[in-house]
């Protein structure tokens, strides 16, 4: 190349004796110029081939070696479903997962956040820190006979018995999280930077902490405790399983979940005898109007054209006796909407209908809302750079997926670095989905064959943002 560029340069400079030396002159640096460029660009194409190619490799082997353990990680998964803990109270899991992480040569770091562990894998060369996450607790639900896995837990709540069960998927999410760092464990010399490993307790909530203390999410204490401090992670990704075609990823980039927040609203009256009701100031009846109106702040303030929006009354209580009005009515609820502006736009306006719906009646209203979770957005730039990854993990293809009601305190990771949340189909492929009992229901089931899906799906997009860098 050099050659043939000299003798055009000469070539050049000889027409240039014939009267047009300055103009041709000039070409020089451009012709220069070109030449660097298409020589870059050459190696940029042969660097990027290079790097595609070693990615499918590493993907290549991230199956295999999925596969191979997929008995130990069905075992795993059988083993946390059997023994679920409620949220705080993981000591079980927590400590199955830290002597797993351990026996790998992983770094372990345990009581991250309560109960939370966290565990850093350091590949062969330096690089870019990238988290995957997965929460532990169960639920406070009575788990059907039949799986010969069944759980049979119990736990004191509120000084009641309640039985437990994963009826969130949550003992799928540890195992394959578990069984992720078993898999990248065994390639770490092939890694360029190092992998952490959020085990997270009380995703649900706590069982130990009252939820108005604002501690009571596992996610919120962890990053407190510093999960992030020593260790800033460049990225973050998580999955949830939920009713869908076996081993099908639903993706979606922007808003994936709600926000949620607890309305507490206490409307009070003056307490009397249920048969001269002019006596009283009922909040009972103040209490049915500010429900209904409340679903009036929904269709008639918030712009839907920018974010929707859900105002879910889910508890009423008051009064003790049939013909006594009482002199409070106190009701608890949910507001869940997508856009940071409109939440703070729908609690203003439900306290505002509240207060001045219970003053039509005599009644006064007290509004609490609580924040909770804010939404989970999905980097934009990461969601389309891990879109092919999760095209080449799914067994049943990627489809776009949609906006959930549901909440996830995942969102607090999320919010201090780039975040990617995608959920995995695990219904048997005798049922259909749209029928398959969701989330929270003690009937909710999940197809063990979509979890090497889960676990490539989470290894290949740890290792392909590694070797590719930070989404521009």
């Amino acid at each position: 190349m050099f050659n043939k560029f000299s003798v055009t340069q000469q070539t050049i400079m000889g027409k240039s004796a014939n009267g047009n030396s300055k103009s041709l002159a000039k070409l020089i640096p451009l012709l220069i110029l070109i030449y660097v460029s298409l020589t870059a660009s050459g190696q940029t194409t042969k660097s990027t081939k290079a790097n595609s190619s070693a990615l499918t490799a590493i993907e290549s082997k991230i199956r295999d070696k999925t596969m191979a353990i997929e008995s130990k990680l069905i075992g795993w998964r059988r083993d946390i479903h059997q023994n679920p803990e409620l949220g705080d109270q993981e000591e079980r899991t927590s400590k199955l997962v830290a002597e797993h992480l351990r026996a790998l040569g992983i770094e372990v770091q345990t009581g991250v956040g309560g109960t939370g562990v966290v565990g850093i894998l350091k590949g062969g060369k330096p690089g870019k820190l990238v988290a995957l996450r997965a929460d532990m607790d169960a639920l406070a639900v009575k788990e059907p006979a039949g799986l010969p896995f069944a759980s049979k837990a119990t736990a004191q709540i509120n000084g009641k018995t309640e039985y437990l069960m994963h009826a969130c998927g949550h003992d799928a999410h540890t195992a394959m999280l578990m069984a992720a760092a078993e898999v990248l464990a065994s390639m770490k010399s092939e890694l360029t930077g190092s992998v952490m490993f959020i085990f997270q307790p009380a995703e649900e909530g706590s069982s130990v902490v009252e939820p108005g203390s604002g501690k009571s999410w596992g996610a919120k204490r962890m990053l407190e405790d510093g999960v992030f401090k020593k260790n800033k992670a460049d990225a973050v990704f998580a999955l949830h399983v939920h009713p869908g075609k076996s081993g099908q990823i639903d993706y979606k980039s922007g808003p994936a979940t709600a926000s949620s927040d607890v309305l507490n609203i206490t409307v009070s009256g003056q307490q009397g005898h249920g048969g001269m009701p002019w006596n009283t100031i009922d909040p009972v009846v103040a209490s049915a109007y500010v429900i209904a109106g409340l679903q009036s702040v929904v269709s008639r303030r918030a712009d839907l054209t920018k974010s929707s929006a859900v105002v879910s009354v889910g508890m009423i209580h008051g009064g003790s006796s049939q013909n006594v009005i009482p002199d409070t009515v106190k009701m608890v609820g949910t507001i869940r909407s997508y856009d940071p502006e409109a939440r703070k736009q729908l609690h203003a306006d439900i306290k505002q209908a509240a207060e001045h719906i219970a003053e039509g009646t005599y009644a006064k209203a007290q509004v609490d809302i609580l924040p909770m979770y804010d939404v989970t957005d999905n980097n934009d730039a990461l969601a389309n750079q891990m879109l092919p990854v999760l095209k080449r993990a799914a067994e049943a293809g990627v489809i776009p997926g949609s906006l959930q009601g549901a909440s996830e305190d995942f969102s607090y990771f999320a919010k201090e670095v780039p975040g990617l949340y995608i959920f995995l189909g695990v219904t048997p492929d005798s049922e259909d989905p749209a029928k398959a009992a969701p989330n929270h229901n003690p009937k909710f089931f999940v197809d063990e064959k979509a979890l090497v899906v889960g676990t490539r799906a989470m290894a290949a997009m740890a290792v392909n943002f590694l070797m590719s860098g930070s989404p521009n």
